[in-house]
């Protein structure tokens, strides 16, 4: 299937904004967030064609994934 995955903030440097990437039927958003090597500890939001989404949701043919970094401020 093929997925867009879509980084923002910190998760860009050394990676990029937008891509398109094919993976099995199967695999869930943790399998992206793995193979970007996108660390847990930073992650704030997991977006799946707009809706909040948990790491271990499956994806689709189609879908798109954005990951959203934690945002500090005050």
């Amino acid at each position: 299937m093929q997925i867009t995955v879509s980084l923002h903030g910190v998760f860009r440097i050394d990676r990029f904004k937008q891509k398109m990437l094919k993976y099995r039927e199967d695999s869930s958003a943790q399998k992206i967030i793995d193979d970007l090597k996108i660390p847990v500890k930073l992650l704030g939001i997991i977006l799946i064609n707009g809706t909040h989404a948990k790491a271990d949701d499956i994806l689709h043919d189609g879908d798109t994934l954005m990951l959203l970094p934690l945002l500090e401020g005050g």
